[in-house]
């Protein structure tokens, strides 16, 4: 027998494994399957309860929508014409500076406020504990309820806030709160960071406690303690967080609904109209759907818009 002949008539070399190659690809394939029926629920549940109200507000402003296509069924095609009426409202101007206003001051009050309690409760005192739980309280409370307490509390002539500044002689008049046009926004976005500190605690203590204690110590050998420490140590470690506080805040914020409803319900002359109180009184009270809708598609747009821009911008800060 030649080498020649050992050589072509030896078996081909087996995977290091010990399995052949089709026996591999089979495994990975009820790995695939089983991969899939395990995200299949999740994706249908998506699709199913996130996916189909999407799509159908997206054609519904593309209609003429209103109660009585809930009766016949027809809703016509009108294109267009229901975002150029939004566009062109006068209201709309004054909806979309509310909007910007009524976000920028929510989240810069709830950060700020937010980040200086969280660095006040990652230090251990006594009580502590108890002082963070009393600090969810705004967040446990219905909405609603919530709104009904700070109405009384603003009211003009009853309200303690009123009544608390008279006696101490901080004004002379009580202050229309929530029934003058210059004051109505400002008291709107304070009880909306009321509304948010706890949320803006918890992550943002949560971050805190993540980062190691040996970094301070190392730091203050250095003489890097207080403000230093905070700049150099605490903020970057905290970048990941602070992204997700703020997108979430952001997004969150822009929708607010209840809270307006609750205390102003968009006046007094529209001084706190919001794309989502325009969204909801287009829709609920004058039934046009299909205004509604493409009103509410803006602000979807708007948020989608914001969140690329951030992340993009803080993407590589975060990666280093």
């Amino acid at each position: 027998m030649t080498l020649a002949h050992v050589e072509t008539s030896a078996p081909p070399p087996t995977p290091s494994n010990g399995r052949p190659p089709q026996t591999r690809r089979r495994r990975f394939g009820a790995e695939r399957v089983a991969q899939w029926m395990f995200i299949l629920p999740a994706v249908a549940y998506i699709a199913l309860f996130f996916g189909y109200p999407i799509v159908q507000n997206v054609v519904m402003s593309f209609q003429e929508y209103t109660t009585k296509t809930f009766y016949t069924g027809e809703a016509p095609w009108v294109g267009l014409a229901n975002y150029v009426t939004v566009v062109t409202s006068p209201l709309f101007s004054t909806t979309m500076i509310n909007t910007v206003l009524f976000t920028i001051g929510s989240i810069i009050g709830q950060f700020v406020i937010g980040m200086a309690l969280a660095v006040f409760f990652n230090h251990r005192f006594p009580l502590s504990g108890v002082l963070r739980a009393l600090l969810l309280l705004p967040w446990l409370l219905p909405l609603i309820a919530s709104t009904a307490v700070w109405k009384w509390i603003l009211d003009q002539d009853s309200g303690v806030l009123n009544q608390t500044l008279l006696f101490l002689h901080v004004t002379s008049h009580p202050i229309p709160w929530l029934s003058s046009p210059d004051v109505a926004l400002v008291s709107v976005i304070m009880v909306n960071v009321w509304l948010g500190i706890p949320f803006n605690v918890t992550i943002l203590y949560g971050g805190l406690q993540g980062i190691p204690g040996e970094l301070y110590e190392a730091a203050s050998l250095d003489g890097a303690t207080g403000w230093k420490a905070f700049r150099f140590i605490t903020w970057p470690n905290l970048r990941p967080v602070v992204t997700v506080v703020l997108v979430l805040g952001v997004v969150y914020t822009l929708k607010v609904l209840d809270v307006i409803l609750g205390l102003t319900g968009g006046g007094p002359a529209n001084a706190t109209q919001t794309l989502a109180t325009n969204s909801y009184h287009a829709s609920f009270v004058l039934f046009q759907f299909g205004i509604g809708a493409a009103i509410s598609n803006i602000l979807i747009v708007i948020s989608l818009i914001f969140t690329a821009i951030y992340l993009r911008l803080n993407r590589r800060p975060i990666d280093e």
